[in-house]
């Protein structure tokens, strides 16, 4: 371009906008309606946070109101009491005959409770936690999902009814098996394992091994559902590697699926014994009910949870009798405080240990 050419030295003038353009208004405030809902909003917040702090305490609050009810009407009877007697003596007699004083030993009703509990648990460690591996690590599909929904039917039981089963239909079983003739061989083996007090056998179907059976059958499903969630907890890593190594499914599970999640495996099985423990319509049925100390399998007995409601309501309202199943209430909680508080701490005890 020749340098001596005209160079413009002024820009070109800006066109006004157009009218519409220049009275469309700019983007303002939320509209009214929106500020009042945000003010709704505000206004709840408070008390939506108060109603969770609460639901949050709801649990302890639950429990401190149910131990404050359970001591308030057994206070009365705590100093009365005999208390070595109580837990040292198995004579259970609230109503003796006129002229007689009443008996208030739980020494029986104790180890009742405590021999159906064991029993019950060794029916339903193996068989739950053997259920959680197949489910958790070996069934595939339809099976899987018909198994998790078949265990969940089994929690969905009435325990009313599992007593029917052990009275109706696991009590005949167990007295066909453990009856023998006077005098014969497998008399003398059922008294030498202390199967049966007697070579003749179980007296009736109903006693601490049907009772037992029950139970273990109750909490199966609870030491199922919680043992498999602790297996899948374990990362899949922990599996590759394993594979990854040579190990077999079994050696897997053996050597690593279960060190890795024995914490919550062991809360399982702790759990299922809880609900052991408090079960009271299915012993109720299923044990025979009998105040006595047992000797063998095949013998009847009674637990602390039966013994309550059998008797509750044939007591006189503020009696010695009415008071001492209060008591019997306070063991009972105690008890279950005991296995929870002491899970949390064996819990947290290995927990410990993995990460020293």
């Amino acid at each position: 371009m020749p340098m001596n050419a005209d160079v413009p030295t002024t820009l070109p003038s800006v066109q006004p906008l157009p009218e519409a353009e220049r009275t469309t208004p700019l983007p303002g405030p939320a509209p009214a309606r929106a500020r009042r809902k945000f003010r709704v909003l505000d206004a709840l917040e408070k008390p939506i946070e108060f109603i969770i702090r609460v639901s949050g305490w709801s649990s302890i609050i639950g429990i401190a109101a149910i131990f404050i009810f359970i001591f308030k009407e057994a206070a009365p009877m705590v100093p009365k009491l005999d208390w070595v007697y109580f837990f040292t003596s198995p004579r259970w007699i609230p109503n003796p005959a006129p002229g007689n004083e009443a008996s208030f030993g739980a020494l029986a009703l104790l180890v009742g409770t405590f021999s159906v509990t064991f029993i019950g648990l060794i029916f339903a460690v193996p068989i739950g936690l053997g259920a959680a591996v197949y489910i958790s690590e070996f069934a595939r599909g339809k099976v899987k999902e018909t198994l998790k929904i078949v265990i969940e039917l089994l929690a969905a039981i009435p325990s009313i009814v599992w007593g029917f089963i052990g009275l109706m239909v696991l009590g005949p079983i167990v007295k066909d098996i453990f009856t023998a003739a006077p005098g014969s061989a497998w008399g003398h083996v059922m008294l030498t394992l202390h199967l049966a007090s007697a070579d003749t056998g179980a007296a009736q179907g109903t006693n601490l091994l049907t009772g037992g059976i029950i139970l273990g059958l109750m909490s199966v499903p609870v030491i199922v559902s919680l043992g498999e969630d602790a297996l899948r907890a374990v990362p899949d890593s922990f599996r590759e590697a394993a594979l990854a190594l040579g190990a077999n499914p079994w050696e897997t599970v053996r050597r690593v699926l279960f060190p890795a999640a024995r914490n919550g495996l062991l809360a399982a099985c702790l759990l299922g014994m809880g609900r052991a423990v408090g079960e009271t319509m299915a012993v109720l049925l299923a044990t025979g009910n009998s105040n006595r100390i047992p000797l063998a399998l095949t013998d009847p007995v009674r637990t602390m949870t039966q013994t309550i409601a059998a008797e509750m309501g044939e007591t006189v309202i503020g009696g010695d009798h009415y008071r001492v199943l209060f008591i019997l209430g306070i063991v009972l909680f105690v008890i279950t405080c005991g296995i929870n508080v002491g899970s949390d701490l064996i819990i947290k005890g290995v927990k410990k240990a993995n990460k020293a």
